[in-house]
């Protein structure tokens, strides 16, 4: 091999983006095969482990995605490459039933059979579901879900999980397979699937991705990333005004607005919902993918993304939203609000009352904030005790206990005092002016999260926290914190109180 030909080889081995079009071979959906160039959504993906990869010398990875996005042939061309070029190490691949078992090792084989005989590594004994490179002594394996020992007893290096909400036995999977990989760098899990509902292993992994409780990384991808997801745009066209928001919201074109008609068409059948379906199968967003038949968000998630999406001036009057922490996988969380602007969500994990009461102490000294409503339900009530305590008297008025479970100041309209925050606080979203929130996934899904219904006298009801629980939905922390600044009115602040920052990335004079 001469030195033109080692260059060559050493950026194969170390580029994926450039190795791909290069060495491997995929099959589209129109049956052709072609060399492999990523589209946007496998792009996206790429990038985002990439730098989890460089920042912590490992990969994990949850994937949410829609039909046919090329999660799975990104990973399985990523590992083939990372098994031909390393020395000593498996890739294990575990799908949820047979069928896809077959077609993913079938994609791994093309990849081998049409691979450059520069990069091509040597072929051992292999089977119809393991390939073995015999002078790297590496391997590439696939198995299917449907056995709970399946994987037990071996170490792999590389890990795909494919579409595990489908997975018929995850938890067991869970502590068999995935307690095979190290803990060691260059080391990478990745599990990846389309919505299942609520509450299983996948739903409850992106969970804690998503709010950073784990060391996973949540990537979604979206339907409208696909060149191909869209159709001709009939005569006579015209946007109605749901299809309009869309467009505005998530930058859509009438093509794909068509593509979108004609799925919802397809997918009602049978009494299906085809646009709840749709949703599900083709999500444009997580809290989207997630969605659960027999129940209603309050709070939908197109307001969520536009208040995502706007920037705006924060005037105003500051109140501050304190929602403590009761159980162990909740998260302490305290959020900022001047009318329209709400910012600098924060969130604190395994801290006790006298922590969380110095950290508010320590906002009101910095901030001066006109409110501070904190829950005191539970950790809260010690909370407030030891702000009373610390606080001058004249400071100790701007602190407002808030019981969720209390009287609601509308009490003919609204069961207790949650739900009457709840619904000010969707009303705020949902108003004819444009409103700001933290651009943050993990907010998203708590504001989508808890359901309402009505009670017999009328009264309106939002679920309790402890019944998220019980439908896998984690403690809607943050929005309870968003909840409670509109917990109630401030006075007008003087003249010398009043002050305008620019929110953006972060907030000017803070």
């Amino acid at each position: 091999m001469n030195e033109r030909e080692k260059e060559i080889r050493r950026k194969l081995r170390d580029d994926f983006e450039h190795y791909a079009p290069r060495c491997l071979r995929i099959r589209t959906k129109e049956g052709r095969v072609e060399p492999f160039a990523l589209n946007e959504a496998q792009r996206y993906i790429h990038a985002c482990i990439s730098e989890q990869k460089r920042l912590t010398g490992k990969v994990r990875a949850i994937i949410l995605k829609g039909r046919q996005q090329g999660a799975s042939t990104y990973t399985e061309g990523r590992f083939y490459w990372l098994v031909s070029h390393r020395k000593g190490v498996r890739a294990f691949i575990l799908t949820h039933e047979a069928e896809s078992t077959s077609a993913l090792f079938e994609m791994a084989e093309r990849y081998h059979e049409n691979c450059p005989a520069l990069v091509k590594p040597s072929t051992g004994a292999s089977n119809a579901k393991e390939l073995i490179f015999d002078r790297l002594d590496s391997g590439y394996k696939v198995g299917t879900a449907g056995n709970k020992a399946v994987g037990r007893g071996t170490t792999v290096q590389y890990f795909h999980g494919s579409e595990v909400g489908f997975w018929p036995h995850a938890s067991e999977h869970a502590k068999g397979i995935l307690q095979a990989i190290p803990d060691a760098p260059d080391t990478e899990v990745i599990l990846e699937s389309t919505a299942n509902g609520i509450g299983n292993y996948f739903h409850q992994q992106w969970q804690q991705a998503e709010a950073g409780e784990s060391e996973y990384i949540a990537i979604f991808v979206p339907w409208f990333w696909q060149k191909e997801y869209r159709k001709p745009v009939s005569e006579g066209f015209k946007p109605t005004a749901t299809e309009q928001d869309l467009k505005e919201l998530y930058r859509l074109d009438d093509e794909q607005i068509m593509f979108r008609r004609f799925k919802i068409a397809e997918l009602t059948v049978d009494g299906v919902d085809g646009e709840s379906a749709f949703k599900q199968e083709y999500p444009m967003t997580a809290q989207e993918a997630f969605q659960v038949s027999g129940g209603q968000s309050l709070i939908t998630p197109e307001p969520v993304m536009k208040a995502r999406q706007y920037k705006c001036l924060a005037s105003g009057p500051l109140k501050i939203g304190v929602d403590p922490a009761r159980f162990g996988n909740d998260s302490t969380a305290i959020i900022r609000r001047r009318n329209r602007a709400a910012y600098q969500l924060e969130r604190h994990k395994g801290k006790d009352t006298m922590e969380v009461a110095g950290l508010v102490y320590s906002i009101i000294k910095k901030e001066k904030p006109a409110q501070v409503a904190i829950d005191v339900g539970g950790l809260g009530a010690g909370v407030y005790d030891r702000l009373m305590e610390l606080l001058p008297e004249s400071q100790q008025q701007i602190v407002v206990a808030v019981n969720f479970g209390r009287s609601a100041l509308d009490p003919e309209r609204y069961r207790n005092k949650r739900a009457e925050m709840w619904w000010e606080m969707r009303d705020w979203l949902n108003g004819d002016l444009p409103v700001m929130i933290p651009d943050e996934d993990a907010l998203h899904a708590d504001l989508c999260g808890p359901q309402y219904k009505y009670d017999s006298n009328q009264r309106r009801i939002l679920e309790s926290k402890e019944d998220m629980r019980k439908r896998g939905l984690r403690s809607p922390d943050g929005a309870d914190a968003l909840a409670l600044t509109f917990a109630e009115p401030v006075r007008a602040p003087d003249r010398s109180e009043q002050h305008e920052n620019i929110i953006g990335d972060r907030v000017a004079g803070y």
